[in-house]
């Protein structure tokens, strides 16, 4: 019989003092044999390394000389884990569940062609809910609108085992994501302009550009707790998810479409703009501003970097676009579940 693949679970820390010994301990609990335990420390300045060290030795701590935030972050640390064959990149306020990693592992090792995979995510306060990061998987419209398998912007939905196929899907969530190693090598992996938010949809994206498939499984679920980084109420989130949806877009898409969808894009950003103006969210219609302010000065960055990974495209992989708007079918048509949008409008 073969050797298991080595997998190593990664949590990114950043100050999580108050949150390790909560959910920590279903992680150092893991069953999974050929298992490496790993907490990336982005220079946390409380006491979470020291307890970590004391309560749950089996953990590895790695430590980053300062708070590079999640996407870069996670890169330098990944960087220096060697001879493994998966990568899990898991939350510091995710509980897993006995047997987690088993299926996911089990789904990959059967087609070689998937390179992501992530469990289902439920939300860890109300755990019949999904979870807004990723729920039963990550779609996209096609001006660059996430949206899941059990959350469609604030509409999130009771799970009552109405996803329960392993199926591909568009990206998967950060929150959970297994991976291979050496294609996320090969990939570049994370990139470290993002800081945080949309980084695991750039990267999922750029693989299924590279021809291989996401997927979600069904018989693996966690339970994420959420928004412990930046709060939805923060400006900067929303700075970084209008900046880095702008970036993603730019990446990715085919030339030929890039130009004609950022246009429409940026209509759509000026008409939520709005809706902040005359809600009087004022700093968040600014980061809006400011977003797209730093897009369109960076364009050389990003011609850059996607002269680069055009060398690693071969035959796109398209399945989980929605090939319609995802803001007017749920805020016009009232299509606020994932069943109700029709699915011969998906690649």
């Amino acid at each position: 019989m073969s050797e298991l693949p080595r997998v190593a679970v990664v949590v990114l820390n950043y100050n999580g003092a108050k949150i390790l010994p909560e959910f920590l301990p279903s992680v150092f609990n893991s069953t999974y044999p050929n298992l490496e335990l790993v907490l990336a420390d982005n220079a946390s300045t409380d006491d979470s390394c020291e307890w970590v060290k004391e309560n749950l030795p089996g953990f590895k701590i790695i430590r980053n000389e300062k708070n590079h935030g999640f996407a870069e972050g996670y890169h330098k640390i990944l960087s220096q884990i060697t001879d493994v064959d998966y990568y899990i990149l898991l939350n510091s306020d995710v509980e897993v569940t006995p047997g987690w990693i088993e299926p996911v592992i089990e789904l990959m090792q059967s087609d070689s062609s998937i390179a992501i995979a992530q469990p289902k995510i439920l939300s860890y306060l109300e755990k019949n809910k999904f979870e807004y990061a990723g729920a039963a998987g990550g779609y996209i419209d096609r001006f660059g609108y996430p949206f899941c398998k059990g959350r469609i912007f604030d509409t999130v939905e009771i799970d009552q085992a109405q996803y329960e196929s392993n199926e591909q899907i568009f990206w998967a969530s950060g929150a959970a994501m297994f991976i291979r190693a050496d294609v996320y090598e090969k990939s570049g992996g994370l990139d470290p302009d993002y800081f945080a938010h949309m980084e695991e949809i750039d990267l999922c994206w750029r693989i299924k550009n590279m021809g291989y498939k996401v997927y979600y499984c069904k018989d693996s679920t966690v339970f994420h707790l959420g928004g412990g980084t930046l709060h939805e109420t923060n400006p900067f989130k929303t700075y970084l998810n209008f900046r880095n949806s702008l970036i993603t877009l730019r990446k990715n898409l085919p030339l030929h479409l890039s130009f004609g969808v950022l246009v429409i894009r940026h209509i759509l950003d000026f008409i939520q703009w709005l809706r902040f103006m005359f809600t009087g969210k004022f700093k968040h219609a600014f980061a809006i501003n400011h977003a797209h302010y730093d897009f369109l000065i960076t364009q050389a960055t990003w011609h850059s970097k996607r002269k680069k990974l055009i060398k690693l495209f071969k035959k796109p992989n398209k399945i989980g676009l929605y090939n319609r708007s995802i803001v007017f079918d749920y805020f016009v048509s009232a299509k606020k579940t994932f069943k109700s949008l029709d699915p011969k409008h998906f690649d």
